[in-house]
This record gives C-alpha cells, structure tokens and sequence, in this order.
C-alpha cells in the first residue's frame, strides 16, 4: 500500500492484526486520525475465535471451556473498561500528544520499518513495566486484579478489563513520546493489546521454540494462576524476552489453578470494578502509623507492617488442585433469559459505539447508564440475589420506555418488536 493511502480496514488485514502480523508499510499513518480503531473492527472476530474455542475445547475434552455465568461477567467487565471512550479520547493519546507536542527531543520519520520496530519493542517493554507495577503497587494492583479474578481460562477472560486500569498505565509511556510520532505509538498500542487476546486459551499447548521470544498461552496461562510457583511471574504482552532478562520468567509446570489467591465470589461487575478500591480504603485507616498507611497503597498487595514490601511468600494460600470455582446454582431457564438479554445489550452497545457521533450528549449518557445498569443486573441474577428479580424489573420497564421514546435503536430493524416482547 502506500504510504499514507487508506490501509488497515480489510477483513484479512483486520485478522492479522489480531496477532501482530501486519507489516510496517500497511500500518503507519502520518496522523493520528487515520489510524483505524481496530479494537473496535476486532469484535467479530472476538465473537469467532470464542465460538472456535468453545468448538475445539469440545472436540479436544468433551467439555465447554468456560461457564456461561463467568462469560458474561467477563463480557460486562470488558464493556465497561470501554465505555469511558464513548464519551472521551483515550487519557492513554492524550497524555502522549501533549508530551509529543510540547517536549519531544527529536522526531523519528513515520513512515521508517526502524521507527515501527523500535515502537513494537518500547510499547511492549513499557507494557511490561506498568505489568509488574501492576503485581507490586497495591493502589495499581486494585484495578488490575479485575482481569485476574476469573477462576476459568478462556477467550472471554481476555476481555475481562478494568475501567480504572487505563488511568495509570498511561504514564509508562510517556518516554516514548520525546521522539516517536503519536500516529505509530497509536498503532502499537492497540496491537500490543490485541495480541493479548488469542493467548488467552487453553485449548493451545506449547508453540515450540516461538516459546523462548513471544508470550504464548502456556506462558500465560503461568501468569493468570494462583499456585505459588505462578505468583508475579510473566508479565510480559508480545514478548516473552523481558521476563527472561529480569528474571521474572516461569514455565508452565503443574496444573494451573487459576483466578486470585482470596476468590472474589461474584459476578457482579459494578462490585468486582470497586471492592479492591474499598478493602485499600478500610485497611488504610485500620493501619496505624503514616508511614504504614502509605505502605498499604504503594508497597504489594501482600504487605503488612513488619514484612518484606511484596509480603511473605509462605502466606500465599496452598493450591491442592481441588478447588471449586464460585457457582451459584440457578435455574437453566435463568441462565438462558440472562444470555438473551445480555444479547440484546450487547447489540445496543455495538450500535452506540457506531452512531456515537450522531447522538446528542444526552443519549449518549442515557445509552451508558442503561448499559451499566443491565450488567450490574445480570450480575445479581447469577449470583441469584433475592433483589436481583426487583432489579431486573425495574430494568426491563427502563427498556420499554426509552426503547418505545427512541432512545434506542436496533442494528437488526426487524428485532424490535421481539426486543418489546
């Protein structure tokens, strides 16, 4: 393609940007706003690859590879992380542009395979930098661990992200700012995210010597578990290589047990987004002494006064491989109606996301609150909450009201009526 011409929306280009594998020449822009969003452009093939995944796993074990109440609650935590960026541009663009604009030493040419390559590498070593502060800070950790709390392994717990997380991790970029254009690091940016994506399965074992450079599900699934031999190991997002120079690195040995290593036991999103801000908040003013209140937001989340800053090794609860993961039981008609309805969310918010800039502030707002409101209910009725059925009443009329004002809209015109019924 050349340089500066439209690139990057193709099915196929799309795809093997999933996995990092589009050339320097199809994916630099001279500005920011011709970058494609391809986060956004990659949600049908989210939709795919799970749907594979769930195929393959069945084919391979003769068992799903995930449950459908942890799905979802992974689905609502990874809408909610994206829709602050309905209403503002990324912090994450903003913080390197003003430093872009301001104070850069020097500007690298956009359109070089150096300056490609070089970003490849800085966005993935910053990424695993603000990764390991992730584990040891325990303010950062709090949003963090929203994608370490499911106890399954799935494409689904890729999605699973924090609407905090993005308002901290901007900072570690920020060097790259002083000599790199916003148009490449905004590339970078999203691939080094996609590529996190496919990593996120268990139906893929080992990848052969590719295992020594890139990150690859076994080396993740390391990093996403609770064994003590997985702790604060493999932070790496592309690659594999920081973890191998700093000593961070683990391979996968015994079974993995996956999720935190004190279980949050919900699905509630709403709550699963905030309860790590409330425990820091209550164990700050529990801790005696200034300087061991600031201990309790800065040092590990495993500290406590007298002990190392990452805590004790010892503490971390024994993995005996026969733990069972949070299930409520609910009625399969129950699970049913919260899939059809999370469908129809899931609808809505695709086609808010496609006539954002259309819509009055207003609708817009009104479109969120609605969004936020039905995952916080979907949440409740899996975990199967005495007023999770009032909740969801209360829902369900909000709906028919804004849906018959127009409020909302359908990308399939002919659902409506069902979406009434």
């Amino acid at each position: 393609a050349e340089a500066g011409g439209p690139r990057g929306s193709a099915p196929g280009q799309q795809l093997r940007a999933l996995f990092y594998a589009l050339a320097p020449g199809e994916s630099s822009f001279r500005t920011v706003e011709e970058v494609p969003d391809y986060v956004e452009k990659s949600i049908p093939f989210f939709l795919t690859f799970i749907g594979l995944e769930f195929a393959v796993s069945w084919i391979q074990k003769r068992k799903l590879p995930g449950r459908i109440n942890d799905g979802i609650s992974s689905l609502s935590l990874g809408i909610l992380s994206r829709l602050p960026d309905v209403l503002f541009r990324s912090i994450e663009l903003i913080s390197y542009i003003y430093v872009w604009n301001n104070y850069r030493l020097f500007e690298l040419p956009w359109d070089s395979p150096w300056t490609w390559y070089l970003t490849l590498l800085g966005v993935d070593f910053a990424y695993y930098c603000f990764h390991r502060m992730s584990h040891e800070v325990n303010i950062l950790w709090a949003a963090h661990q929203v994608h370490h709390s499911s106890e399954d392994y799935n494409l689904f717990t890729a999605l699973r992200q924090s609407v905090l997380q993005k308002y901290t991790s901007w900072m570690f970029n920020l060097p790259m700012a002083l000599f790199i254009p916003p148009s490449v690091f905004a590339v970078h940016l999203q691939f080094n995210l996609l590529y996190q994506f496919w990593i996120h399965t268990e139906v893929i074992t080992k990848l052969g010597p590719l295992e020594w450079i890139l990150n690859t599900p076994s080396h993740h699934r390391v990093h996403h578990g609770r064994n003590p031999y997985c702790i604060d190991k493999n932070y790496g997002g592309t690659l594999i290589i920081w973890d191998r120079i700093f000593g961070t690195f683990e391979a996968e040995d015994a079974k993995v047990v996956y999720g935190l290593t004190h279980p949050v036991n919900s699905f509630d999103p709403i709550m699963l987004q905030l309860r790590p801000l409330a425990h820091i908040w209550n164990t700050f003013w529990a801790t005696p002494g200034f300087c061991n209140k600031l201990s309790v937001i800065f040092k590990g989340p495993g500290w406590g006064p007298g002990k190392p800053r990452l805590g004790l090794p010892e503490e971390i609860p024994v993995v005996t491989g026969n733990e069972v993961p949070f299930n409520p039981h609910v009625p399969a008609y129950l699970n049913c109606y919260a899939l059809v309805h999370f469908a129809v969310i899931m609808d809505l918010y695709i086609e808010l996301l496609a006539s954002v800039t259309m819509l009055s502030q207003g609708t817009v707002l009104m479109r969120i609150g609605f969004i936020i409101l039905s995952l916080a209910s979907f949440g409740l009725l899996m975990e199967n909450k005495s007023k999770a059925g009032i909740l969801e009443i209360i829902r369900c009329l909000v709906f028919i009201g804004v849906y018959k004002l127009g409020y909302f809209r359908s990308n399939f015109s002919f659902l409506d009526y069902a979406y009434e019924v």
